[in-house]
C-alpha cells in the first residue's frame, strides 16, 4: 500500500511539474529588432527571423496570395514616433502589425491597427490602417529573414525585407518642417521656455533650413525679450533679411555688433565656415582680428578660414602669428603641427 502511495505521489509530482514548467529555450526563428531615426522621428521594427533551411520559400513555405505575418511567431510590428508617409500615404504615429501578401509579380504590404495578435491567423482586413502595392526585386541569397533601413536621407528612408533571393522595399517619408516644428513647440512648452538660448536655437535652425519665417520670428522675439544679446539680434537680422526687410535687418546688425564679444564673433565665423560659406566666415574672422588684435585666437581662426579655402600662404601667415602669441602649451603644439603639415603642400 505504501509503494502504491509513493508511485501515485511521484506521478502526480511529475505531471504537475511538467505542466508548470516553461523553460526559456533558443527559438528556431530568433527575435530581432532594428531602429532608425529620420530627422527627429524614430522608426522601429520588431520581428522574428525564420531561416530558409533548404526549403522552397516563395509559393511553398510562404504561399502566394495569402496573408503572411512577414516574419515568424507573433506579429511583426513597426512603430513610428510621429506621423509619416508610406509610399505617399499618410499614417499617424503609433505601432502597427506588419503583414504581407506575396505574389509572383506584385506584393501587398499591410499595416494593421492590431499589433498584438499572434501572426496573421486572426488577421482582419477591417483593422487595416494602410495597404500598399510594392514590387519585389531579385537579390543576393539571404538565409535568415531580415529588415533593414536603406537610402537614408534627412527626411526619408526605405524599409527593406530581405529573405532567400528576394527584397521587398517600401518608402517612409516625414514632413520634416512640420514634425520638427511640433517637437520644438513641445520642448519650448517645458523647462526650456524659461531660457533665452532654446528660443534662439529654434529660430536659428528655422532660418538655416527655410522654415516658416514668421514662426521663427516669434521664437527669436521670445529670446530677445528674455536677454537681448548679439546672438539673438543677429538671428533676427537674418530672418528679417530673408523676409525682405533690409533696413530693419541692418539696424539690428549694427546693434548686434555694438554688444558683441570676441567669442560671439568667433562663433559666428565658425557658423558660416561649417555651413560652407567660407568667404563670409573669413570676413567675420578678419573683423575679429581688427577688433581684438591682442588675442592669439582670432589669428588662429582666420588661419583656419584661409586653410579651408585653400589659400595656404595666408593660412600659414595667420597660424604663425597665433603660434607666436599663444601661451597654452596644448594649443601651441596643435598650431605647430598644423604649420608642419603645410610643408608637404
Amino acid at each position: 500500500m505504501f509503494k502504491v502511495y509513493l508511485t501515485t505521489l511521484f506521478l502526480f509530482i511529475f505531471f504537475t511539474y511538467s505542466a508548470a514548467q516553461n523553460l526559456s529555450l533558443p527559438q528556431p526563428s530568433p527575435k530581432a529588432s532594428v531602429v532608425q531615426t529620420v530627422g527627429l522621428t524614430d522608426i522601429k521594427i520588431d520581428y522574428h527571423r525564420p531561416g530558409v533551411k533548404g526549403r522552397e520559400v516563395w509559393g511553398k513555405l510562404v504561399p502566394y496570395d495569402a496573408v503572411w505575418r512577414a516574419g515568424a511567431n507573433e506579429n511583426t510590428t513597426i512603430s513610428f514616433s510621429d506621423e509619416v508617409m508610406i509610399n505617399g500615404q499618410s499614417l499617424p504615429a503609433g505601432t502597427y502589425g506588419l503583414h504581407m501578401i506575396p505574389s509572383q509579380n506584385e506584393w501587398t504590404v499591410i499595416l494593421s491597427k492590431n499589433y498584438w495578435a499572434w501572426g496573421s491567423f486572426t488577421y482582419n482586413q477591417n483593422e487595416d490602417a494602410l495597404r500598399l502595392k510594392v514590387k519585389p526585386v531579385t537579390a543576393e541569397y539571404q538565409e535568415w529573414l531580415s529588415y533593414s533601413f536603406e537610402n537614408l536621407s534627412p527626411n526619408s528612408v526605405d524599409v527593406v525585407m530581405h529573405w532567400e533571393k528576394l527584397k521587398v522595399p517600401f518608402k517612409i517619408e516625414i514632413d520634416q518642417k512640420k514634425i520638427i516644428t511640433q517637437h520644438f513647440n513641445k520642448e519650448l512648452g517645458g523647462l526650456d521656455q524659461f531660457f533665452w538660448q532654446p528660443w534662439n536655437q529654434a529660430a536659428t535652425y528655422a532660418y538655416q533650413n527655410d522654415f516658416d519665417v514668421d514662426q521663427a520670428l516669434q521664437w527669436v522675439d521670445r529670446s530677445i525679450n528674455m536677454n537681448r544679446n548679439f546672438q539673438n539680434l543677429w538671428t533676427k537680422a537674418n530672418l528679417l533679411e530673408k523676409k525682405g526687410d533690409i533696413n530693419q535687418s541692418e539696424t539690428l546688425r549694427e546693434e548686434a555688433w555694438a554688444v558683441s564679444t570676441e567669442a560671439d564673433i568667433n562663433a559666428l565665423g565658425y557658423q558660416y565656415l561649417f555651413s560652407n560659406q567660407i568667404d563670409k566666415a573669413i570676413e567675420i574672422f578678419k573683423k575679429n582680428v581688427e577688433d581684438y588684435p591682442d588675442s592669439w585666437n582670432v589669428y588662429d581662426s582666420l588661419g583656419e578660414g584661409y586653410a579651408v579655402k585653400g589659400e595656404i600662404e595666408l593660412a600659414k601667415k595667420y597660424y604663425q602669428k597665433a603660434y607666436e602669441m599663444v601661451k597654452d602649451e596644448g594649443n601651441k603644439k596643435r598650431i605647430n603641427n598644423i604649420l608642419k603639415s603645410f610643408a608637404s603642400k
